[in-house]
């Protein structure tokens, strides 16, 4: 197994351990998760097709399916 030490600045530091105490973890597993989650390909490619989507499909995909609150897509009839 191999070691990362990287050094950031207090701000980055707080904020990393604010997400890592949201999340119920150390500083160091949350770090280690974010670390995996870069290094994994599939998810890169599942976020890449997702912002694909939301670029071709968004403005449609809020017209059909928009609440009838929101001023956009079928009204509902009660």
């Amino acid at each position: 197994m191999k070691q990362i030490n990287v050094r950031v600045d207090d701000e980055i530091h707080a904020g990393i351990e604010a997400r890592a105490a949201a999340a119920g973890m150390t500083v160091q597993a949350y770090a280690k998760q974010v670390l995996t989650d870069e290094a994994n390909d599939i998810r890169h490619r599942f976020l890449t097709a997702g912002a694909h989507f939301v670029n071709e499909f968004a403005d449609a995909f809020a017209e059909e399916f928009a609440s009838p609150n929101s001023g956009r897509g079928p009204a509902a009839t009660a």
